[in-house]
């Protein structure tokens, strides 16, 4: 065994560690404030934080081994491709995912002597920033909520029902539904997949 294969004296590892600390703190930021306080995803939340640590050590390790900037972009890549086909994203959480990868890499990056501490910072603060504006402005353009049900009452279906509709889906839900819209009709089993729109 190496004489040196418990010695952490070294500054190299200490200054990934210090950029660690830092990668910690900015995807806390994002994730946790910005993007579960709008999306409620507990999964999602799990799988940015593991995705963006992974992300950032080998990230890190990148220039320790030598390996090439066109390695890193193709690191990416893999994640990526690994990621979507595993699950269907919508273009909301696509966005988080590419702002995790982007922050963590950013983070990696050993820049000392070639570009300001200061400067690293200001790009997260900003990519952050960025998240949380796009959906306090989105989240104000958003008048109604809505999810999809399925409904056993075709009669009231028909346009010159629509009042009884609502008045009935409401009382079911206990939601005070303003718009409903028909997305499929299965006739031999006489059910219906609607979308209903109410208030937040």
């Amino acid at each position: 065994m190496s004489a040196n294969f418990l010695n952490l004296d070294n500054p190299v590892f200490w200054s990934i560690m210090e950029r660690f600390g830092l990668n910690l703190v900015f995807l806390f930021l994002l994730l946790r404030v910005v993007y579960y306080r709008f999306s409620r995803e507990r999964d999602y939340l799990f799988g940015f934080f593991l995705m963006g640590i992974v992300i950032f050590f080998i990230g890190a390790m990148l220039k320790i081994v030598a390996m090439e900037f066109q390695m890193a972009i193709g690191l990416f890549a893999i994640f990526t491709i690994l990621n979507l086909r595993t699950i269907s994203f919508d273009v909301k959480n696509m966005a988080y995912l590419f702002a995790v990868i982007a922050i963590s890499v950013l983070n990696a990056l050993d820049l000392r002597g070639k570009f300001p501490f200061m400067g690293v910072v200001i790009f997260n603060v900003m990519i952050i920033a960025s998240a949380l504006i796009l959906e306090s402005l989105v989240t104000r353009k958003k008048k109604y909520n809505n999810h999809q049900i399925i409904y056993d009452n075709l009669e009231l279906l028909k346009s010159q029902n629509k009042e009884e509709l609502l008045a009935n889906i409401a009382e079911i839900t206990g939601l005070e539904v303003k718009k409903i819209k028909i997305q499929s009709v299965n006739y031999k089993e006489r059910t219906a997949i609607l979308d209903i729109y109410y208030k937040i």
